[in-house]
């Protein structure tokens, strides 16, 4: 029960990690807020359905956490979208969505949930980034740029505020075998469960990660057992180079 009595915000709580980290962490004794453009299906003590898109949504959203939790300890970005293709095929679209998304909201987030957190004494922040925002791969620039800047906003705001008693770190996976990748392979024309059955094959132990397996590690970092990590960039991949 390492999360007994405290109070946590996920985003992105109806994809695969999210639905495995709100699931784990309620089980483990957190009372969960959670937001995602639907959450019909996913159990947690406060709702908040909305577009991380819209700015004010995520600056009111770690008040409202607050308020309806009744505080607030653990901040989890887990939202992210992926827009994938060479540079000169991307359109404004995707370059304002991914990064509304995938590095604004967070930044906002984090702007919001930093207060509370100090007013608490400390507390912790778990971004999740890409193995791919630390070493590319092809043809997702896009994509690639907002975990990269990610990452980077990670290490500056762990060194930041350590002096706070606040830990901020990120988690860097490789392939998951979430709804996101495999709607990916379906807009490609490929099967998803071949594809799946290929990627496996590439990974050197012997399968792409399951959305607990990167659940995990955002817990561990989360959670007390992380205590004396600040700015951590954490790769999880199964041993397979970004290529």
């Amino acid at each position: 029960m390492r999360f007994q009595g405290k109070k946590a915000l996920v985003t992105g709580a109806a994809g695969g990690i999210g639905k495995s980290l709100v699931r784990k962490l309620r089980a483990e004794g957190a009372s969960v807020a959670i937001t995602d453009i639907a959450l019909s299906n996913v159990e947690a003590e406060a709702h908040f359905p909305g577009d991380l898109s819209a700015a004010q949504f995520c600056d009111d959203l770690p008040n409202k956490a607050k308020d309806a939790l009744g505080g607030l300890d653990i901040l989890i970005n887990n939202a992210g979208i992926i827009r994938r293709g060479k540079i000169t095929e991307a359109t404004d679209d995707d370059f304002k969505s991914t990064m509304a998304v995938n590095i604004e909201a967070p930044f906002r987030l984090c702007r919001s949930t930093i207060p509370i957190l100090v007013k608490n004494g400390g507390g912790s922040i778990v971004n999740i980034a890409s193995c791919w925002g630390l070493n590319p791969g092809p043809d997702h620039p896009i994509y690639i740029m907002s975990k990269a800047a990610l990452a980077s906003f990670t290490q500056c705001l762990g060194r930041d505020h350590a002096h706070q008693n606040i830990r901020v770190n990120a988690v860097c996976p490789n392939e998951v075998n979430t709804p996101m990748i495999r709607s990916g392979f379906s807009i490609r024309g490929l099967d998803p469960e071949k594809a799946i059955k290929e990627l496996n094959g590439s990974v050197p132990l012997g399968r792409i990660a399951e959305p607990d397996d990167i659940s995990d590690v955002i817990l561990f970092l989360a959670s007390d057992e992380a205590r004396y990590m600040c700015g951590s960039l954490v790769e999880v991949n199964g041993g397979k180079p970004v290529s």
